[in-house]
């Protein structure tokens, strides 16, 4: 196992590191409390470091062509890249950049783990588990998908840190597996291509005739109610994607489409009901929904041939 620790309060020399360390970077502003604390913890295939930087430090840095998760125990890091301004907080873990891209930020008198390994192990963890797909798989997404996932993926990093590379004869098995176990981790986590088609092949399973008939029930139902996408999937039972998929393989329209045609059905079928004397085609409209009158005029006129004062005001009405 290989061990550092760089501990300075020269930015010149702590420039050099974090460059030696990480990737070439450079570090902006000139404070006056420049101390900088990082203590590596190394095996096959991994490094964990925790670093303490008792002043904000900004930083333009290269590709790291690593997996570079960090986990924030005090202060805060920005991260600036491509024009993004996100703050991470203490208890929050993250993907700090892609692979393959160069980063920017800073950070912000702030205590924090950074773990990094090869990106290629999250394709090889993937294609022994249940998400296995086609190419590589890569992580899409910085912040986890929900607060457990962040917890979890804390947690594993600080077990591989405090437990796992703590000793000077770490078992080199025990170590590989520990890797393979953040990355299967960081998979189930943080958002990533392999999520996106297990996701995609759960939906088109899901889109089948039977959530086609629970959908079209519900909204014929529920047509003259406030709802939308996510109600119509919700009392189907699937996700709004899969809702989607079943629409348009089976009736050839989208559950919006579907509902806008009900609700038209609905509307004809009050104006030729109602008394002119009463009511106006804009009170109907608005009751099923249509709220701009010109674009109900204009989809009532496709569907029934006629504009809808003429069905209102039809001969005997």
């Amino acid at each position: 196992m290989e061990t550092l620790r760089f501990d300075s309060g020269s930015l010149e020399a702590t420039e050099e590191f974090m460059s030696r360390a990480y990737t070439p970077m450079r570090i902006g502003g000139r404070p006056h409390d420049t101390r900088t604390l990082v203590v590596r913890r190394a095996g096959q295939g991994i490094s964990v470091d925790r670093l303490a930087l008792d002043y904000t430090m900004a930083y333009d840095a290269g590709v790291l062509n690593k997996v570079t998760l960090l986990s924030i125990h005090a202060g805060t890091v920005v991260d600036t890249t491509g024009g993004r301004h996100e703050v991470y907080g203490p208890g929050e873990t993250f993907l700090i950049t892609r692979p393959d891209r160069p980063y920017t930020g800073e950070v912000r008198a702030a205590r924090y783990t950074v773990a990094m390994f090869d990106p290629a192990l999250l394709t090889d963890v993937a294609a022994t588990g249940s998400r296995g797909g086609r190419g590589p798989v890569e992580l899409t997404g910085h912040r986890a998908v929900d607060a457990v996932a962040n917890r979890r993926l804390g947690a594993t990093m600080a077990f591989l840190r405090d437990q796992v590379l703590a000793g000077p004869d770490t078992d080199g098995l025990v170590v590989a597996t520990a890797v393979r176990h953040l990355a299967a981790v960081a998979l189930a986590s943080l958002p990533n291509t392999a999520l996106a088609e297990e996701a995609h092949r759960a939906d088109s399973r899901d889109a089948g005739t039977e959530t086609l008939r629970r959908a079209m029930t519900y909204i014929e139902d529920n047509a003259h109610r406030d709802i939308g996408l996510a109600d119509i999937a919700a009392a189907a039972y699937v996700t709004p994607r899969a809702a989607q998929y079943a629409f348009s393989r089976h009736a050839g329209t989208t559950p919006l489409g579907y509902l806008r045609r009900v609700r038209l059905d609905g509307a004809h079928a009050e104006l030729k009901a109602a008394n002119p004397r009463t009511t106006t085609v804009s009170a109907i409209a608005t009751k099923w929904g249509f709220t701009h009158q010109g674009r109900f005029a204009a989809a009532y006129r496709s569907a029934y041939g006629a504009p809808p004062a003429t069905t209102l005001h039809r001969p005997g009405a």
